[in-house]
């Protein structure tokens, strides 16, 4: 995803890095993207209605994660998350998070991770609500 652009991404989520993101060689340390892409995903499931993470009996668990590095973030600079569904299973969803650094429109950073919808009171494995495989319909096909 390295030549990834902005248009390839249906959804968007500016996130202001923090001076605590910054590590010793000042640039945004590496665990930290982790967080931009959790963070990205959860709130556009929240915002639609579809993840209530505190009484929610399904949720999604991360089961795979990765990411690519491409050039440095730093604060104080904006990240801009994009996000979109590259396969939608029966209980499973595979996101691509691109991140890119203010207006720039190569990523600094791109990965993946996959979400098992799972049964909270159980930790089984179900399939994706049909609310939620609405809304995640909606990121898919750019």
């Amino acid at each position: 995803m390295r030549d990834a652009k902005r248009s390839q991404f249906p959804h968007f989520l500016p996130i202001a890095t923090r001076w605590m993101d910054n590590d010793v060689y000042g640039h945004v340390n590496n665990v930290v993207y982790y967080s931009y892409f959790d963070t990205a995903v959860n709130q556009f499931l929240i915002e639609r209605g579809v993840l209530d993470i505190h009484k929610g009996e399904v949720v999604g668990f991360v089961v795979d994660s990765g990411c690519a590095y491409f050039r440095s973030i730093s604060f104080p600079d904006t990240v801009h998350a994009g996000i979109r569904v590259a396969k939608l299973g029966n209980s499973s969803v595979r996101y691509e998070i691109a991140l890119f650094r203010n207006d720039d429109e190569q990523p600094c950073a791109a990965g993946h991770f996959v979400h098992v919808y799972v049964e909270r009171a159980s930790n089984r494995a179900v399939p994706i609500p049909a609310a939620v495989r609405g809304v995640l319909a909606t990121l898919s096909g750019a």
